[in-house]
C-alpha cells in the first residue's frame, strides 16, 4: 500500500464513528490508544480525549491480571494475526458489559508493525438471555428429577428430604431446611424435619424458628419472604430475646422462605434457604420455589393419604384374619371370652371394693387416729402417775394401751393395703444417694425451681431398697413441683433422729429408736388439715381429674412402712408442705431396746410459768400435760389474740412456747413481738412441723431465735425449755 492509497484522517474518523454500536479502538505498537471511535464511547463511557495516550487496563475487571491479559491479546494478534476474546468489561460509571473483542495488527509497507485495531461488540443481552435459558433448563431438570422422586416416593421422611435437596439445587443456596408447622404452648411453630447443604450435626446449632416478624409469614401461609441481607432487614432481630444470629449458627445473609400449603389450606410447614453472601436470591428463585412448594404439598398430602390407606388396609386385613379365626374356632373363642369376662367382672368388683375400702378407711382412720391419740396420750399419763402398788389399775391401763396400739396399727395397714411391693434392702448412705440424684431432680423440676440440698455430717446408715428410696424421693419432688405451679423452692435435708416412747404413743406404727431422717419441703400452696389427713389414701388426689393417680404418696407410705420406718406430713394452707421419711438406723450389733431401762427425765421446772400457744387441741393438751409433769406452771391459748389477753391478766410469764404458724392472722413471731411490749423480759421458744430450711427466713434462723421441731418427745421438750430459760 502506498501513501497515495491512504484515506484522509478526517474521512477515516468518519468511517470509524459511523459504527455507533461497535467500539473501534486503534492502538500503537505499545498498546497506547491513538484513536477512539464514538461507538467505543457509547459502549464504555469514556470520551476520545479521556482515552488518547492511555492503555485499556481500566476496562478489565480488577480481580484479573489486566496487564497480562492485554499483553497476551496483543501478542496473539501480532503472532497469529488475531487476538482477543470475550468477558466482562467495565464502563466508566462502574457498570459492566459482556463484550466480545477482536484485535488485529496494522502493518505499513516496509515499516513492519505500526499498531493494532481492537473492535468491541456489546453482547450483554445475548449473554443474559443465554444464561437465563441455561438457568431455566437447569431448573426444569431439577423439577423433573424432583417430580420423578415425588411421584414414586411414599416415605414421608425421604420425600421431604428430596424436596429440601431440590430447593438447595434450584436456588443455589448454601443450605436449606424444612420445618413442620407445629404449635407449642407459647404459640411458636417449629420442628426441623430435614436439612440439605450442611451436615446433619449442624442442626444442633439451629434454633427453632419462632413466630417473630421474620418467620410468622411463612408459618401462617401469608407468602414468600425474601431478603437480600437478613442482617439489615428491619423484620429481623426485633423480637427479644431473639436479637440476632445465634452463636454457632451457619452464616446467613441472603434469606428465602416459602410456605408449603396443602390442598385443604393447611400450612404444612416451610422451606427455608440461606447463603452467606448477599443478594443471592431473585424473583426467579421465588417462582421456582413456589412451584416446588406446590409439588411438595401435593406429594406430602398424597403420602399422608397413602399412609392412611395402608393403615386402613392393614386394619381390614387384620379384621378379616380375626374373622376367619373366629369362624374356625368359634366355640373355643366363646369359652375363652366367657372366662375372660368372668375374670374381668371379678377384677372390677375387687377394684370397686378396694376403692370403697380405701375411701372408707381413709375417712375413718383420720378421725379414729385422732381419738386414739387422745386415748393413748391419757393412758400414757395414767401409767406414769399410777402408784406401783395399784396392780389391777396398771394391768387394766396396760391392756387398754395394748388394744389402742393394735387398733392404730390396723388402721395404718388398711390405708397401705393396696401398696404392697417386694423390696431388696441393702445398706444405704442416704447422703450419697441424694447427692447422686441431684442432676435428675434438676431435670425433673426445671429451671424455675430452686433446689437446696442440706446433708448432715456424720449421718448414720440405714437398710433400705435404694431404688425404692429414689422412687419415693422422686415422687415427693414431683408432688412438690405440682404444688408450686409458678416456681418455688424445694429443700431436701438429712439428719439423725431419735423417736422415743412418748412419740410412739401417738404414732402406734413407730418403733422407738434411732432413725435416719430425710425431709422434703416445698414452698407451695400447702394443704389444710382435711387434705393432709387423706393424703396417703390410695387414689386420693387434689389434682384435676386425669392429672394424678393419687398413688404417689401411697407409694411413699408403703415403702416407709415396709422398710420398718415412718413418714410424716406437716402442712398448712399458704405455708408449703414438709414430708419427713424416717428409716431405721443400721447398727453392726442391734440392741434389744426392751431390755434397756428407760432414761429418767432430765431435771426440769422449778415452778416457772410457761404460756403454751397451739391451735391443734391434741398437741396443745400433750404440751400442757408434759410441761406440767416436768414441774412448770402452765397457761394455754389457742391463738395469738387469746395469748395476749392471757398475758394482760396473769402474773409475768417466764417463757412463751408457741407454734410458728397460728390462725387468726397473727404468727408466732408477731405474737412474741407484741408480748414483749407487755413483758419485755419474756423468753420465747418456737415449734413447728416444717423443716427449718424451708420456712424460717429463707432457710436461716434470726439471731436469738430458738426452735424445737415437731415431733418432739417429753425429753426433747424438757431439755429445750430448760436451756432457753437458763440463758
Amino acid at each position: 500500500m502506498t501513501s497515495s492509497t491512504y484515506l484522509p484522517a478526517e474521512r477515516l474518523q468518519q468511517i470509524l464513528d459511523s459504527a455507533v454500536d461497535t467500539g473501534i479502538i486503534i492502538l500503537d505498537p505499545h498498546g497506547i490508544v491513538v484513536s477512539w471511535s464514538k461507538g467505543a464511547s457509547n459502549l464504555l463511557g469514556w470520551t476520545e480525549d479521556e482515552m488518547l495516550g492511555k492503555t485499556l487496563l481500566e476496562i478489565f475487571p480488577a480481580d484479573k491480571d489486566a496487564a497480562g491479559l492485554l499483553a497476551t491479546e496483543l501478542a496473539d494478534a501480532k503472532a497469529n494475526g488475531r487476538g482477543g476474546g470475550e468477558g466482562w468489561r467495565f464502563r466508566k460509571d462502574g457498570s459492566k458489559i459482556w463484550a466480545v473483542g477482536e484485535t488485529t495488527p496494522l502493518f505499513a509497507n516496509g515499516q513492519g508493525l505500526t499498531g493494532f485495531v481492537k473492535i468491541l461488540r456489546d453482547r450483554t443481552k445475548q449473554r443474559r438471555t443465554e444464561s437465563a435459558l441455561r438457568e431455566r433448563t437447569r431448573a426444569l431438570e431439577v423439577f423433573n428429577r424432583a417430580g420423578a422422586i415425588l411421584a414414586r416416593e411414599n416415605d414421608l421422611e425421604r420425600l421431604v428430604q428430596a424436596v429440601t435437596d431440590a430447593g438447595v439445587e434450584l436456588t443455589r443456596a448454601q443450605f436449606g431446611a424444612f420445618f413442620y408447622n407445629l404449635v407449642d404452648h407459647a404459640g411458636d411453630s417449629y420442628m426441623l424435619y430435614s436439612l440439605a447443604g450442611a451436615p446433619q450435626e449442624a442442626s444442633s446449632s439451629f434454633p427453632v424458628p419462632r413466630n417473630t416478624a421474620m418467620f410468622a409469614a411463612t408459618f401462617s401461609g401469608e407468602g414468600i419472604v425474601r431478603s437480600d441481607d437478613i442482617t439489615k432487614d428491619p423484620r429481623y432481630g426485633q423480637n427479644a430475646p431473639y436479637a440476632g444470629m445465634p452463636e454457632g449458627h451457619l452464616p446467613v445473609r441472603s434469606y428465602l422462605a416459602v410456605p408449603v400449603i396443602s390442598r385443604t389450606g393447611e400450612v404444612i410447614g416451610g422451606l427455608f434457604f440461606g447463603h452467606a453472601d448477599t443478594g443471592m436470591f431473585s424473583e426467579e428463585s421465588e417462582r421456582g420455589l413456589l412451584g416446588l412448594a406446590g409439588e411438595a404439598a401435593v406429594a406430602i398430602d398424597n403420602s399422608r393419604l397413602f399412609e392412611a390407606a395402608q393403615r386402613e388396609l392393614e386394619e381390614r386385613r387384620r379384621a378379616e384374619e380375626a374373622l376367619k379365626e373366629l369362624n374356625a374356632h368359634l366355640e373355643d373363642l366363646v369359652a375363652q371370652k366367657t372366662d375372660e369376662l368372668t375374670r374381668n367382672a371379678e377384677a372390677l368388683r375387687q377394684a370397686q371394693k378396694m376403692e370403697a375400702v380405701g375411701q372408707l378407711t381413709g375417712g375413718v382412720a383420720h378421725d379414729f387416729n385422732n381419738l386414739l391419740q387422745i386415748i393413748v396420750g391419757n393412758l400414757d399419763t395414767l401409767l406414769r402417775t399410777l402408784p406401783a402398788d395399784a396392780g389391777r389399775l396398771r394391768r387394766a391401763a396396760s391392756q387398754a394401751m395394748s388394744g389402742a396400739e393394735r387398733a392404730a396399727v390396723l388402721t395404718q395397714r388398711l390405708l397401705a393395703f393396696a401398696r404392697r411391693q417386694p423390696l431388696d434392702p441393702k445398706p444405704v448412705d442416704a447422703n450419697g444417694l441424694i447427692r447422686g440424684m441431684s442432676d435428675l431432680l434438676h431435670r425433673t423440676l426445671g429451671e424455675i425451681y430452686e433446689i437446696e440440698i442440706v446433708l448432715a455430717g456424720g449421718l448414720w446408715k440405714t437398710e433400705a431398697d435404694p431404688n425404692a428410696l429414689e422412687s419415693a424421693l422422686l415422687n415427693l419432688a414431683i408432688n412438690a413441683r405440682d404444688a408450686m405451679s409458678s416456681g418455688g423452692k424445694l429443700t431436701i435435708e438429712t439428719f439423725n433422729a431419735h423417736l422415743d416412747e412418748a412419740y410412739s404413743v401417738n404414732h402406734a406404727e413407730v418403733v422407738p429408736g434411732q432413725y435416719v431422717a430425710i425431709s422434703v419441703s416445698d414452698t407451695g400452696a400447702g394443704m389444710d388439715a382435711e387434705t393432709v389427713a387423706r393424703a396417703f389414701e390410695p387414689f386420693f388426689t387434689t389434682k384435676d381429674q386425669g392429672k394424678g393417680t393419687g398413688l404417689g404418696l401411697s407409694q411413699v407410705y408403703g415403702f416407709a412402712k415396709q422398710s420398718k420406718g415412718h413418714v410424716k406430713i406437716y402442712s398448712e394452707v399458704g405455708q408449703g408442705t414438709t414430708v419427713k421419711i424416717y428409716l431405721p438406723r443400721l447398727l453392726s450389733g442391734q440392741v434389744d431396746e426392751a431390755t434397756v431401762d428407760p432414761m429418767p427425765l432430765p431435771e426440769a421446772g422449778s415452778g416457772e410459768i410457761v404460756l403454751v400457744v397451739e391451735d391443734d387441741p391434741d398437741v396443745l393438751a400433750y404440751s400442757v400435760e408434759s410441761l406440767t409433769e416436768l414441774g412448770y406452771r402452765v397457761l394455754e391459748a389457742k391463738d395469738g389474740p387469746t395469748a395476749l389477753q392471757v398475758l394482760k391478766f396473769n402474773l409475768p410469764v417466764d417463757l412463751i412456747f408457741t407454734d410458728v404458724v397460728l390462725p387468726g392472722g397473727m404468727s408466732g413471731a408477731d405474737l412474741v413481738a407484741k408480748a414483749r411490749e407487755l413483758q419485755p423480759a419474756v423468753k420465747a421458744l418456737f415449734t413447728t412441723g416444717y423443716s427449718r430450711n424451708a420456712i424460717v427466713h429463707h432457710g436461716r434462723l434470726d439471731k436469738g431465735v430458738h426452735l424445737l421441731q415437731k415431733p418432739f418427745s417429753i425429753k426433747d421438750l424438757a431439755v429445750r425449755v430448760r436451756s432457753v430459760l437458763d440463758l
